[in-house]
């Protein structure tokens, strides 16, 4: 979206905007690229710029081929599917744990699906498209690394369609409230009716009524476009067998 241009004061003289800031090489926050050997994790931080993840805003949009991948250092962004009638449905979530534009940047095709922060961070690493490919030209570690994420990413994205498919609303929303709080690091944090309609493909009314059943068990507390979990171990309980499927199937790539 364009920037509204300022009113020129005259006698005044702007300074240019800030440029985006370097990671320090002994602090990074993604977990993917804190795995990688000391050697090649050196080397690509130069090629990496430090940008804020702010709330709804849009990183990716449908319909245009990506310029960059990101690797969320906290917060999360959430990809979504645009249907004809401009709803959007997410499909998988991603946090410090991975990278969004994996695959669309190797393929070099416009995307079909959004992304959008759903999780504000002060810390996401930026890796422009085609330093990502010549890094993964390379065939070293940084390729291996990646290829593994991709493939426990599209198992997650399998699991999360199953689990549409199968399990009631309360189960789904429990099984997002609790990767929402693995990733934010934080027991609670703004979240809207209209992203978890969103999120589940419910309606608000449903929502409404699936949160309300787990704030009255002393799972959650919700109000204000806030949630805070209670109760993780019981809302765990309350979970399908998801969560963890999706949780091990990302805890393999870095195990290694």
């Amino acid at each position: 979206m364009a920037k509204r241009k300022s009113a020129s004061v005259p006698g005044t003289h702007r300074p240019p905007p800030p440029a985006p800031s370097r990671p320090p090489p002994s602090s990074v926050l993604n977990r993917l690229l804190a795995a990688l050997p000391a050697a090649d994790r050196d080397r690509l931080l130069p090629t990496l710029d430090i940008i804020p993840l702010k709330l709804k805003d849009l990183v990716q949009k449908a319909g245009e081929r990506l310029q960059h991948v990101y690797f969320p250092g906290g917060g999360f962004l959430s990809i979504v599917t645009v249907l004809q009638d401009g709803r959007m449905i997410e499909v998988a979530t991603v946090g410090r744990e991975g990278a969004v534009g994996v695959t669309t940047v190797l393929e070099n095709t416009p995307i079909t699906s959004a992304t959008m922060v759903q999780g504000e961070s002060d810390t996401c690493y930026r890796m422009t498209a085609g330093a990502f490919r010549r890094e993964m030209d390379r065939r070293g570690a940084f390729y291996e690394l990646l290829t593994r994420y991709a493939q426990a990413h599209i198992g997650v994205v399998m699991q999360a369609t199953a689990c549409n498919a199968v399990h009631t609303v309360e189960q789904r929303l429990a099984r997002w409230l609790l990767m929402a709080h693995d990733r934010m690091a934080a027991d609670e944090f703004p979240l809207t009716q209209e992203f978890v309609a969103m999120m589940l493909g419910a309606t608000r009314p449903t929502v409404s009524v699936v949160a309300g059943m787990l704030q009255k068990a002393g799972l959650i507390t919700y109000h204000h476009g806030r949630v805070a979990i209670v109760d993780r171990l019981k809302l765990e309980s309350a979970s399908c067998e998801c969560y963890a499927a999706a949780t091990n199937l990302l805890s393999t790539v870095t195990s290694r």
